[in-house]
C-alpha cells in the first residue's frame, strides 16, 4: 500500500502544481531583487543564443574564448556610449522636453488650456504636478540601484557564459538526487517551459522594437525632425511595449511634429505611425512570434495594467511573456494554431 507522500510523488500534476506554487512564493519573497533576476537572465539568454550561433559558424572555437571577446565588444561599445553619445542624449532630451512646454504654453494650445481649466480646478493640476515631480525625484534616485542591478546582472551571465558546459553538467546533476530528484525535475519542466515561452517572446519583442525604432528613425530623418537620438531611444523604449507603447509614443511624437512642422507633420506622424503598426501585426509578430503571442487587443491591454500594477515599469515589458508561459503550463494553445488544426480535421 502507497504511502501519502508517494502518492503525492506519483501525481504528477498535484506535485507541479504544488512546486509552481512553491516558485511563485520564492520569487515573491525575493521580488526586491526581481530586477537583477530578469535583467540577469535576459542577458544570459541572448548570450547564449548568439554563442550557440557562432559555434555553429566556428564549432572548433572555444565557447570561453567566444564569450569574454563578445564581453569585450559590449563593454566598448558601453563605454563610447556612456562618454560620447549619453551627453548628446541628455542634451537633445532636454530640448524635445523644452519643445514639448513650449508646445503647451503657445497659442496654438490656448483654447485646450481653457477646456481642461474650466473642468478641473488650478488646485487639482497643482497637486497632479507635484505628484509628476515627486516620481520624476524618485525616478532619478533609482538611477543608481538600477545600475548597480545592471552591472550585477552583466557580471553573472558573464560567469554563466564562460562556464556554459560546466554550467549545464552541474545543473543536470541535480536531477539524478535521490532524495529530491524529483522536485528538479519539475523546476526542469518548467524551466524549460519558460525559456521556450518567456525567452522566446521577449526576444521577438526585443528585435520587434529594433526593427520598429529603425524604420520610425528613417522617417524622422526625412521629415527633418530634431533631437532624432531623443526620439528614437523613446521610440525603442516604447517599443518593449506590447501594443500600447506605439500609442503612448503617438503624443510626444505628435507634439514634437506640431512644434517643427504644424498640423501636416502631425499627419505624417499618424500616417508612419499606422503603417508601421501594419508591418508589426501582419509581417513581424508572425515572423518573430511564430504564432505564440497572438492575444486579441482586450487582453493584451488587461495583461499590461495587471502587470504595471503588479511589478511597475518591468509588468509593462515582461507581462505579456509571463502571460503567455502561463497559457503554455495551462495548455491554451493560440485562437489561429486551434483553428488551423480543426480546419486540417476537417479536411481529413
Amino acid at each position: 500500500m502507497e504511502s501519502s507522500w508517494q502518492r503525492f510523488i506519483n501525481n504528477t500534476i498535484l506535485r507541479r502544481t504544488v512546486v509552481l506554487v512553491a516558485i511563485i512564493f520564492v520569487l515573491w519573497y525575493v521580488r526586491a531583487v526581481m530586477t537583477e533576476i530578469l535583467l540577469t537572465f535576459i542577458f544570459t539568454y541572448l548570450i547564449v543564443h548568439w554563442l550557440r550561433l557562432v559555434q555553429r559558424w566556428l564549432p572548433k572555437l572555444p565557447t570561453a574564448i567566444t564569450a569574454v571577446v563578445t564581453y569585450a565588444i559590449i563593454i566598448f561599445l558601453a563605454y563610447v556610449g556612456l562618454t560620447k553619445y549619453m551627453p548628446i542624449l541628455i542634451n537633445q532630451i532636454v530640448r524635445m522636453v523644452d519643445y514639448v512646454i513650449n508646445f503647451s504654453q503657445s497659442n496654438d494650445m490656448t483654447w485646450f488650456t481653457q477646456y481642461i481649466t474650466r473642468y478641473v480646478s488650478m488646485s487639482t493640476i497643482t497637486t497632479q504636478l507635484r505628484h509628476w515631480v515627486t516620481i520624476g525625484i524618485s525616478t532619478l534616485t533609482s538611477v543608481g540601484t538600477f545600475s548597480f542591478s545592471f552591472v550585477m546582472a552583466v557580471i553573472l551571465s558573464f560567469f554563466y557564459s564562460i562556464e556554459l558546459k560546466q554550467m549545464n553538467g552541474f545543473s543536470r546533476s541535480f536531477l539524478d538526487s535521490n532524495v529530491a530528484g524529483w522536485f528538479f525535475r519539475d523546476l526542469y519542466y518548467f524551466g524549460q517551459k519558460f525559456v521556450n515561452t518567456f525567452g522566446v517572446v521577449l526576444e521577438a519583442q526585443f528585435f520587434i522594437a529594433i526593427t520598429n525604432t529603425v524604420i520610425t528613425t528613417v522617417c524622422l530623418i526625412v521629415m527633418q525632425m530634431p533631437q532624432i537620438v531623443a526620439l528614437s531611444v523613446m521610440v525603442f523604449a516604447f517599443s518593449l511595449v506590447p501594443v500600447a507603447g506605439v500609442i503612448i509614443s503617438l503624443i510626444p511624437l505628435c507634439m514634437v511634429g506640431y512644434s517643427t512642422g504644424g498640423i501636416k507633420y502631425i499627419i505624417y506622424i499618424l500616417i508612419m505611425i499606422a503603417v508601421i503598426h501594419v508591418i508589426e501585426a501582419y509581417v513581424l509578430n508572425p515572423k518573430f512570434m511564430a504564432s505564440r503571442t497572438q492575444l486579441p487587443i482586450f487582453y493584451t491591454f488587461v495583461v499590461l495594467l495587471v502587470g504595471e500594477h503588479f511589478f511597475g515599469v518591468w509588468g509593462l515589458i515582461v507581462g505579456v511573456p509571463i502571460f503567455t508561459f502561463f497559457l503554455d503550463i495551462l495548455g491554451v494553445k493560440s485562437f489561429t494554431k486551434s483553428k488551423t488544426n480543426k480546419i486540417n480535421l476537417q479536411k481529413r
